[in-house]
């Protein structure tokens, strides 16, 4: 997990809270626009770019069942 103290670590911590509380999975679309709530600071294409690299990062942790939707595994 990168560092809490990073734009992306901050990102990815907050997108690993969402997903525990939706242990149903969470669509791109709802997923991102959560995190531009919570960081309306941070660029669009940042989020985005951690969004895409989820599962090639966190391959153990995150899965994709189906186009568009994340879930832990």
């Amino acid at each position: 997990m990168p560092s809490p103290n990073t734009v992306t670590g901050k990102i990815y911590r907050y997108i690993f809270k969402e997903l525990e509380e939706h242990p149903e999975g969470i669509r791109w679309v709802d997923l991102n626009d959560r995190i531009l709530k919570k960081y309306p600071d941070f660029h669009p294409k940042t989020i985005n770019g951690c969004i895409w690299k989820l599962t090639q990062l966190f391959p153990e942790e995150v899965h994709k069942p189906e186009k568009g939707l994340f879930q832990l595994k």
